[in-house]
């Protein structure tokens, strides 16, 4: 099973990534995540993109591509697997086409823009042991105050409103297209998220099973 997870920031992938890595015994991989784990064991494209981090700037595409395609060579990719992050833009799934890879499914988890805005923008994390927050859906017990540690709960620069809606334009303005790519090739399967966690997973699970 080779699955493309697609959603704007804010979606809540990285959980849905996490149940279908565990219900199918498939890894996920987080473009992030193996970015970080070139750099750390010295691969070649992990040292090409060192030079690029060092320097302070985006690793160019067809670096990122080198490594998925170092990291989807791996013994543990060979049932299938789970990219969340990957591809984010139409160059980069025609690079994905052209390496003989052939994704059996799309799933785009589709929340609205205002609904993520509210998400993120509520969030609240703790400055020592990094637990998450929201003031509305999981409240600490005291207000600024994390309830595992005592920690003093901040609002992380990427879930500033203005930070969260300029990324929700550049997702709309380069990864949204991909639905229309996928869609072309019969592989989109679009599934409403909700709040409740649990309802967003049994949708999609029924997507990856249909």
């Amino acid at each position: 099973m080779k699955l493309i997870l697609l959603g704007a920031p804010g979606a809540g992938k990285g959980t849905q990534a996490e149940v279908i890595c565990e219900r199918f015994n498939i890894p996920t991989i987080s473009t992030g995540n193996i970015i970080r784990e070139a750099l750390k064991s010295g691969t070649e494209m992990g040292i090409r993109a060192k030079s690029f981090v060092d320097a302070g700037k985006l690793v160019p595409d067809e670096v990122v591509i080198g490594i998925i395609q170092e990291r989807l060579a791996k013994d543990d990719c060979s049932n299938g697997f789970v990219l969340d992050g990957f591809p984010r833009t139409i160059p980069q799934a025609e690079a994905l086409d052209k390496m003989g890879i052939a994704i059996d499914k799309v799933i785009d988890i589709e929340v609205p823009d205002e609904v993520i805005v509210e998400r993120m923008s509520g969030r609240r994390v703790c400055e020592s042991c990094g637990a998450s927050y929201h003031l509305v859906y999981n409240k600490p017990d005291v207000d600024g105050v994390c309830s595992k540690c005592g920690g003093t709960l901040v609002q992380r620069k990427d879930d500033h409103p203005d930070t969260v809606k300029e990324r929700l334009k550049v997702y709309h303005d380069q990864t949204e297209p991909l639905k229309g790519y996928y869609s072309k090739q019969g592989k989109l399967y679009v599934v409403e998220g909700h709040e409740d966690v649990a309802s967003t997973t049994k949708r999609v699970l029924a997507a990856i099973e249909a």
